[in-house]
């Protein structure tokens, strides 16, 4: 069994030319060439993606090797997965060939043979070399271009790199990594040739948009542990969306993205007490930087749900048509698909999704910690999360409590915070009862949602200043949202008091 680590990143069509002179100019002292089909088997039922493994065939020039991949680890396109490799006579797999303990405990392997068929295959050219860097670190590059194929309707392109570290240190990979993204063209991949296959087997139009979740955690997990699980977690949730977008240009898939760098933010500060905040000052940096570039998201989600069948949501109002058009204006001046093209296959995007991944894997905040730091990490979680849940509470209570009274702008002012305090619930409610979480938790999302609404309401009222709308329609538009909020803010103290009335879940 081998290990195999590698870095995948996807590279744009435009930015073939550019990455070629990058490989070419590494000066690797033999570049090899080959054609590679690869055929890809499984049951009709899907048995091995079912136990997320992968069994192929591989035909080159030298002969046939068979690999089967078994359940591993991706984060931001760093792939980690046990696999088996063995030659073979032709392109039908030799199940002997496989130790038994690869195999998910009780799979009959008598029978695995007879229902095997092949479900897809990918044919594609790749230039390959040994990168040898300073630091003795050896890294085999490999460069495909192809396409996977299931039918002859349903084909999908191949553009990739692909770094695997053949020896020494893992730092030196993602130092490779950053040398051919300068200029940029290239973007970390969290989805495999494999992957592709299927979804095409499947005549799956893409992954459903996916709403940030709890991070899983549990209760024998040491604090340090919690801290890269929800880092981890909220990488995987911003790669998953990042190809979502850039295969559908969908705005639920961009707003998911941001929800994930925040997650990674919040636990950064969450986790602050710990992890010196020095040891993370640049990535935070950036990650401030990603989320202004993002900010522009909710109030397009805003405007599109304003001018949902042209306008229909204003249809009650004398100056539909201008409310409208002003707001269709203001929707086109916001950044394109194009634009976030261009943003995700950035040199600095794809730097610091590089960074980040290195800091985690390598354990980046070990070398600011003294002795009672590193000892605190190791502690069970659960107490720690007592104390922040309490903490974060403790917050809220001070501001949400009927001692203060709530109206539109106390809400809208009050919004951040019960964001944090939700990504708070986010990072450690799964390690205590599900169904006490879920219900607790409830009617602050509802709170948060009425927030989004009362957002939505004063898109309409900023466009009250402007001089084309009569004195007539601004009034019927300043009754028409009083009434709205009015309905909002009733059913949000609703859901205020429900909440302030439970008992935390954590105790």
């Amino acid at each position: 069994m081998e290990t195999e680590i590698e870095l995948k990143l996807f590279v744009s069509s435009d930015s073939l030319h550019l990455i070629q002179e990058k490989i070419t100019s590494l000066k690797i002292a033999e570049m090899k060439e080959q054609d590679l089909l690869n055929i890809y088997y499984d049951t009709p039922d899907l048995l091995l993606r079912k136990n997320d493994m992968g069994l192929r065939v591989r035909q080159n020039k030298e002969g046939f090797v068979q690999t089967l991949k078994t359940a591993g680890r991706v984060i931001a396109g760093l792939h980690q997965r046990p696999e088996y490799n063995a030659p073979c006579e032709n392109t039908i797999p030799n199940i002997a060939l496989i130790p038994r303990e690869a195999w998910p405990y009780g799979l009959d392997l008598e029978a695995l043979p007879k229902q095997l068929f092949p479900l897809f295959s990918t044919d594609f050219n790749r230039q390959y070399g040994i990168v040898s860097m300073q630091d003795g670190t050896q890294i085999e590059l490999a460069f495909d271009r192809g396409e996977v194929c299931c039918s002859e309707a349903a084909r999908e392109p191949i553009c990739e790199i692909e770094l695997e570290l053949i020896s020494g240190q893992m730092d030196a990979l993602f130092l490779l990594a950053r040398e051919l993204a300068k200029g940029g063209g290239l973007r970390l991949g969290n989805v495999s040739k494999a992957a592709k296959g299927y979804r095409l087997a499947a005549n799956d139009e893409g992954d459903p948009i996916k709403e940030l979740g709890l991070v899983p955690l549990n209760l024998r997990m040491s604090i340090e542990e919690a801290f890269v699980q929800s880092l981890e977690y909220a990488l995987s949730h911003w790669l998953y969306h990042e190809q979502i977008y850039v295969e559908r240009k969908d705005q639920d898939a961009l707003l998911e993205l941001s929800h994930a760098v925040a997650l990674f933010r919040h636990a950064l500060m969450l986790y602050g007490s710990l992890i010196p905040r020095r040891a993370s000052t640049l990535l935070r940096q950036e990650l401030q930087w990603l989320e202004a570039e993002l900010s522009w998201i909710r109030e397009a989600k805003v405007i599109a749900r304003l001018c949902e069948e042209k306008g229909y949501f204003l249809r009650k109002l004398n100056a539909q048509k201008q409310l409208f058009f002003k707001l269709d204006k203001r929707y086109q001046s916001l950044p394109t698909a194009d634009k976030m093209n261009e943003l995700l296959h950035s040199e600095r995007y794809c730097n610091l999704l590089l960074d980040l991944n290195r800091w985690i894997l390598t354990r980046g905040w070990q070398p600011f910690l003294d002795e009672r730091a590193k000892e605190k990490l190791t502690r069970p979680v659960k107490y720690f999360a007592n104390k922040l849940l309490s903490h974060s509470w403790d917050a809220m209570l001070s501001t949400f409590s009927f001692e203060h009274k709530m109206d539109r702008f106390a809400y809208l002012n009050q919004e951040p915070r019960l964001f944090r305090y939700l990504l708070t619930t986010v990072c450690f409610a799964f390690i205590f009862d599900e169904e006490k979480s879920a219900f607790f938790r409830l009617s602050w999302f509802d709170c948060l949602q009425g927030m989004d609404d009362l957002f939505l309401l004063d898109s309409v009222r900023i466009r009250l200043d402007e001089d084309d709308i009569s004195e007539e329609n601004k009034q019927q538009i300043e009754k028409w949202l009083y009434r709205k909020e009015e309905s909002l803010i009733h059913a949000m103290e609703k859901s205020r008091e429900i909440g302030l009335s439970l008992s935390p879940y954590w105790d």
